[in-house]
Formats: C-alpha cells, structure tokens, sequence
C-alpha cells in the first residue's frame, strides 16, 4: 500500500512539474502585441474616386482544415485536424476560388495560418499571394501560440494564424489594432489576440477610403465580443464623423440585428446565438446575403439535411457608402467551415444619404 501512495505521489509529482513547465514555457513565449501596430506604409497610395465602385470578398478559409469532413473539439466534436492530403485539396479549393475572383478590389480573409501543426505547416498566406500576385497583401496575426495543450488525448501543438487584407489597391497606411479584453490566466495564453486589420486608402475629395478586415471571438459567454463590438463602433463613427468613407467586414461571430435567414436547405441554428443590437449603428448598412448561410456548426462532419448553420459572415457599411450587390456562395462547406460573401459598394461623394439597416438579396 505504502509502495502504491508512493507511485502516485510520484506521478502526480510528475504531472504537476510537466503541467508546471508548460505554463513557463507559455508565459516566457506570450504573444501579446500593443494596441496599434503600423503594418505598412506607403508614399505613393492609390487614390481612390469618391465615386468610385468597389467590390469586396471576405472569407473565413478555416486554415483549410475545416472541411465538410470535420468535427472539431471546441464546438463539441473530437477531431483537431483533418489528413495532410484533405487539407491541401481544401487549400486547392479556397485557392481555385480565390483565383476565380481575382478581381475583387479587396479581400478580406480569416483564420490563415502561416506554420501550424493543424494545417501541416503550410503557409497560407504565401500560398495567396502566389495566385493574387498584382495585390497588395497585408497579413496580421492574431493567434500566435507555440504549444497549445488543448485537447489532451491530441494537442493542437504550435498554431500560428491570423488575417489577410489583399486587393488591387495600395494603401497609404495599414494597422493591426488590437481589441480589448480577454480570457483569464493562464487560458489566455493558448488563446486568440483578436484584432482587426485597418488599411486607409486616400479618396481624391481628401478624404479616405477605411477597409477594416475584423474577426471576433467566438467560444466565449458573449462578455468579450460585446466590448469588441463596442471598441469597434466607437472607431467606426470616430472615422465616419471625420468625413471618411468605412466598410468593416469580416467574421463578427454573431448575426446582423434582427437577422432573419432566408434560406430553406439548412437548419438555421437557433442555439446560443448572439446578435448585434438593433441600436448599435441603426443609420449603417449592415449588408448580408440572408439566403446563404455562412458557417455552420462543427460538432459533426457537415451534413445538409441535420447540421445546423447561420450568418456571421457580412459588413457594416456608413451612411455615405451605398451598397449595390451582395451575394453569399453556398460550397456546401467543403473547404471551409464558412462561406464566402463578395458584395458591392459605391461612394457617395461629399455627401451622405440616409440608410437602410441591411440590404438582403
């Protein structure tokens, strides 16, 4: 008996010392950037028409290991990765999409990562500029870990992601803001920095064009994307009072006020669901294609008929900004577990017009 309390004192001993060197070792490698982070700058921008028509895609690629073929632990599944040979014919595929689009003055894309152990090191972002190659492109992280613990039985091991803005247009700055709050210690160290990337594009009535590429928390009680909506907003009208031209897309984790789906293939998820409020900007655009539903639940592989689905994917766009066209691509979330969204917008000139709340196809 004495023998067997001795080897569990050890073992746990054991434990504890491990448990106690991977907390360290986070700590000592913790990656937690400053509030504002100049990402680039240029001395000969593109100037920007205050007339001009724009078209924007944004686009959740799920770091290509996000298929149709996944669960994943976090939303209730088990799996933490897909095969090397299903993740590269994702990439295949966001690529082949991308390319298609090419065109689009502005990319706005989430979750790429750049070396991680759940995408087999595969560098995304280069894999991007390869097939946009005339854009600018700007990469900013927002997970930035080299051991995550998590899960147990299958560590998701060294993760490094975040957002890419890309288009056909240089801007004159770009900035990788970082949004307040977040998880307590030590669960904020294996976790997200969330930001959103600014780029500002100077219009020719001396004015600029503010594209801002967000992605939100998710996972969470609703307490930190409620201070991220709030520190969004009060940058939003910030810009929008000083005469600019803003459109924020991305994914915001969370549906449009007063969202109503429109489409009839999937089951729209009614489970704990977060909604912007309908106070939040009532005179914004908020534009969104409502018979598409843009990302789904991951608690089993994606099946049509029973995975519940719903719009989180969309943009805000201020009042003197008219949105022209939005459409939602419905891949039956095959290489991601999100769907593309391109939209259109024309700038109003010096002056603004009343909006509507959102625009639906």
């Amino acid at each position: 008996m004495l023998k067997l309390l001795k080897l569990i004192g050890i073992l746990l001993l054991t434990l504890a010392a491990a448990l106690g060197i991977i907390l360290l070792y986070a700590q000592i490698t913790f990656y937690e950037p400053g509030e504002y982070t100049i990402m680039d700058q240029s001395d000969q921008p593109s100037v920007l028409s205050s007339t001009a028509t724009i078209s924007i895609l944004t686009w959740n690629l799920g770091y290509a290991g996000m298929g149709d073929d996944m669960d994943f632990f976090y939303d209730g599944g088990r799996q933490v990765r897909t095969s090397r040979e299903r993740t590269l014919e994702n990439l295949s595929g966001i690529l082949s999409f991308l390319e298609k689009h090419r065109h689009a003055g502005f990319f706005l894309l989430q979750e790429a990562d750049s070396s991680a152990r759940r995408s087999y090191y595969i560098n995304m972002p280069d894999s991007i500029r390869k097939i946009l190659p005339g854009a600018h492109h700007t990469f900013a992280k927002n997970y930035d870990v080299r051991f995550v613990p998590v899960p147990w039985y299958a560590p998701m091991g060294r993760v490094t992601s975040g957002l890419i803005t890309a288009g056909g247009f240089v801007p004159h700055t770009v900035k990788r803001v970082s949004y307040p709050g977040n998880y307590p210690w030590p669960e904020k160290l294996f976790n997200l920095q969330r930001c959103f990337l600014l780029n500002r594009y100077p219009v020719d009535n001396g004015k600029e064009l503010v594209i801002i590429n967000t992605h939100n928390s998710a996972f969470d009680d609703g307490g930190l994307r409620r201070k991220q909506m709030d520190y969004l907003r009060t940058m939003l009208v910030s810009e929008y009072e000083k005469g600019n031209y803003v459109i924020a897309g991305g994914d915001f984790n969370q549906c449009p006020p007063d969202f109503q789906p429109d489409f009839f293939f999937n089951v729209f998820d009614e489970q704990e669901l977060m909604y912007i409020p309908a106070n939040y900007l009532p005179e914004w655009h908020f534009v969104y294609d409502a018979t598409v539903p843009t990302n789904r639940r991951a608690v089993t592989p994606y099946d049509a008929a029973t995975t519940a689905t719903t719009l989180i994917d969309f943009f805000i766009a201020s009042p003197n900004i008219k949105p022209l066209d939005v459409k939602g691509f419905h891949l039956d979330f095959k290489y991601s577990d999100h769907n593309p969204v391109v939209a259109e917008f024309r700038l109003l000139g010096p002056h603004s017009v009343p909006a509507a709340k959102y625009i639906g196809r």
